[in-house]
């Protein structure tokens, strides 16, 4: 079986819908803390504050470069 990896930032509504998400993958997907040990890594952001808008541009930008480094 397949691994997901999700991270939510954001309000505690973007974290009741990561929790809905995770109920609808669990049948096709093992969940994991470690995105090392991901296939797939689902970042859930929120975009209406300017400085949230820059957190979630940082952690994006984290997680492609450990992609690309195959470390993910």
């Amino acid at each position: 079986m397949k691994k997901v990896c999700l991270l939510t930032l954001g309000c505690k509504k973007n974290l009741a819908d990561s929790e809905r998400l995770l109920y609808k993958l669990e049948s096709e997907y093992q969940f994991t803390e470690n995105a090392s040990q991901a296939d797939v890594v689902i970042i859930n952001t929120c975009g209406f504050i300017d400085s949230a808008k820059q957190e979630n541009m940082e952690v994006i930008g984290e997680y492609h470069k450990l992609k690309n480094n195959q470390k993910i």
